[in-house]
C-alpha cells in the first residue's frame, strides 16, 4: 500500500495527514500551472490566428488592387478615356483586361468563360458606385462599328450592412454594369485617411516632369469630356489624364471570440505604367468623324448663302491623329446620289467653317461631310438637314 512503510523494528506506519495535504497542494499547484500555461498558449494562438487572418485579408485585397490597377490604359483606343473617375473611395478606369476570344494577344488575360458584356467597353449607361455620375454617354469604338475591347473596371469601398461597426467596409470590384463582386470584408480606414489618394504628372518650371499629390479636397476627379484628347478635355477632365498612380491605404480587422479586435494596416503606391500609351493606328483604319455638320441660311447684302460649320474629327485630335482634310458634298433637293465632292478643307484648324454662295432662291440643298486620312480613306458621312433658300 503506497501510504504505508515498514519501520526498523518491524512495525508498519502510514502517511500522516500533513504529508497528504502537502502532496495535494503540490499536485494542485502543478495542475494549476499547467492549465494557466495552456490558457496562455490558447490565447496566444487565438491572437496569432486573428492577426494572421487580418494579414491574409489585407494581402489579398492589396494584391488584387495592384494587379488590376496596373492594367489601367492597356489597349485603350485613342479617344476613349483611361481613368474615368478618381474619388476617395472609388476608382473607375478602362483597360483591355480580359478577353474570351482565343488568340487575342492584346488583352491582359484570356478568360474563355468571361461574359460577353464584360470583355468590351460598356454599351449601356450606368451609375458609377458611390457617385451620382451616369456613364458613359457614348459608345467607344476601336474601328467603325467595332466596339472597344477596353472594359470599365471599378473598385469601391462601401459600408458593410452586416456589421454593427460603422467603419467596417467591404471592398467591391465591378466590371461595366455587372454585378459587383466582394473582394474583401473587414476593411477600415487608417485614422481619417481616404482609401484612395492620387499622384499626378506635372510639368514644373525649372524642374520638368514630376509626380505630385492631388489634395484631398480636390477630389473627386471626373473625365467629363466624352472623347479623350479633344478641345473639351480640359480643366478637371484633363487632370484625370495626368494621374499616374494611386496610394491605397486601409486596415484589415479580425475579431476573436473574446470580442477583441486585431488589425493590420498598409499603405502602398500603385503606379499606372500603361497610362498615356493609347495605341495610335496611324493611317490604318477608316477615320472616325464623330461630329455633326450644321448648315444655316445667311443673308448678306441682299443675297443668300449657306454657312457650314463642324468640329474636328475624333481621329484628328485623338485616335489615329491622321486626318488630313475634310471633304464636302452637295446635292439639290436632298435627293439622289452625292456625286463628286463639292469642296475640301485642310485639317489642322481650331474651328471649321465654310460658305456656299452658289445657291439660288426657291431651291433646296443638302450637304454631307467626311474626314479623309493619309491613306487616303474616307470616314462615314455626316449629313446636314435639307436647307431651303428663300
Amino acid at each position: 500500500m503506497s501510504g504505508i512503510r515498514n519501520l526498523p523494528d518491524g512495525r508498519r506506519s502510514g502517511a500522516t495527514l500533513l504529508e497528504l495535504l502537502i502532496a495535494l497542494i503540490v499536485l494542485g499547484l502543478m495542475v494549476g500551472t499547467g492549465l494557466q500555461f495552456l490558457r496562455v498558449q490558447s490565447r496566444d494562438l487565438e491572437t496569432g490566428t486573428n492577426v494572421s487572418t487580418a494579414l491574409q485579408n489585407l494581402r489579398f485585397a492589396m494584391r488584387r488592387l495592384e494587379a488590376d490597377l496596373r492594367t489601367l490604359g492597356t489597349n485603350v483606343p485613342g479617344g476613349q478615356p483611361e481613368l474615368v473617375y478618381a474619388g476617395e473611395d472609388v476608382i473607375a478606369f478602362h483597360a483591355d483586361y480580359a478577353t474570351n476570344v482565343h488568340g487575342d494577344v492584346f488583352a491582359v488575360y484570356y478568360t474563355p468563360g468571361a461574359p460577353a458584356g464584360q470583355v468590351s467597353a460598356p454599351a449601356d449607361t450606368m451609375v458609377i458606385p458611390n457617385t451620382l455620375v451616369t456613364y458613359p454617354d457614348t459608345v467607344y469604338e476601336s474601328a467603325p462599328g467595332v466596339i472597344s475591347p477596353a472594359e470599365l473596371i471599378i473598385f469601391y469601398f462601401a459600408p458593410d450592412p452586416a456589421s454593427d461597426t460603422a467603419d467596417d467596409h467591404i471592398l467591391y470590384r465591378q466590371v461595366n454594369g455587372g454585378e459587383p463582386e466582394v473582394v474583401a470584408r473587414g476593411i477600415r480606414r487608417i485614422d481619417d485617411q481616404p482609401f484612395f489618394r492620387y499622384l499626378v504628372l506635372r510639368d514644373s518650371t525649372g524642374v520638368g516632369l514630376r509626380l505630385d499629390s492631388i489634395p484631398d479636397d480636390a477630389l473627386p476627379i471626373f473625365h467629363f469630356a466624352t472623347i479623350h484628347g479633344t478641345a473639351a478635355d480640359t480643366a478637371n477632365s484633363a487632370v484625370a489624364d495626368s494621374i499616374r498612380g494611386v496610394r491605397v491605404s486601409f486596415r484589415s480587422v479580425a475579431t476573436g471570440p473574446d470580442g477583441v479586435v486585431r488589425d493590420v494596416a498598409a499603405s502602398r503606391v500603385i503606379g499606372f505604367p500603361n497610362a498615356g500609351l493609347a495605341p495610335l493606328r496611324v493611317c490604318g483604319s477608316e477615320p472616325l468623324l464623330g461630329t455633326t455638320l450644321s448648315a444655316t441660311v445667311e443673308e448678306v447684302e441682299e443675297k443668300f448663302r449657306v454657312a457650314l460649320t463642324w468640329n474636328a474629327a475624333v481621329d484628328e485630335t485623338g485616335g489615329e491623329r491622321d486626318v488630313v482634310r475634310y471633304v464636302i458634298w452637295r446635292r439639290p433637293g436632298g435627293l439622289g446620289p452625292w456625286g463628286d465632292p463639292y469642296r475640301s478643307i485642310p485639317a489642322g484648324q481650331a474651328n471649321y467653317s465654310t460658305v456656299d454662295e452658289d445657291v439660288a432662291s426657291g431651291f433646296s440643298y443638302q450637304y454631307a461631310l467626311a474626314a479623309q486620312d493619309c491613306t487616303p480613306s474616307l470616314s462615314s458621312l455626316a449629313q446636314s438637314a435639307v436647307i431651303n433658300i428663300p
